[in-house]
């Protein structure tokens, strides 16, 4: 079985590599520092999941998001938003620009291996 590309979409470097730590045995991890190189990359590599962050300089989580799932070519891609921000009304522009997921920072890696997987069948 192929394994599941995942792209992390985070301008902080260092998140990726936690993740990369937490999660590269398990799966392809690909990096994209901002929500242009998200598009870009998405476009390109059509990955089988995006792990994007809300709060980056630019295009945020939140537009990056709307732009991936209203783009014919990236809409069946599921999105599973990553914040550090944990009030609903976050929660709620989320879940409206189109993700499929809301992880609020600090989070379980098991917790979010399991959510990869579901939404990765």
């Amino acid at each position: 079985m192929a394994s599941v590309k995942v792209l992390l979409v985070d301008y902080e470097y260092f998140n990726y590599e936690m993740l990369s730590l937490g999660l590269g045995d398990r799966f392809e991890i690909h990096y994209a520092d901002s929500g242009k190189a998200a598009l870009t990359e998405t476009m390109a590599s059509q990955p089988d999941i995006l792990l994007l962050d809300v709060c980056m300089p630019g295009i945020d989580g939140y537009d990056t998001c709307r732009l991936i799932k209203n783009t014919p070519e990236t809409s069946q891609i599921p999105v599973i938003m990553i914040s550090g921000l944990e009030n609903q009304i976050e929660k709620d522009e989320a879940f409206a620009a189109g993700c499929d997921d809301y992880v609020t920072k600090p989070f379980e890696m098991a917790e979010l291996i399991e959510k990869i997987k579901l939404y990765t069948k």
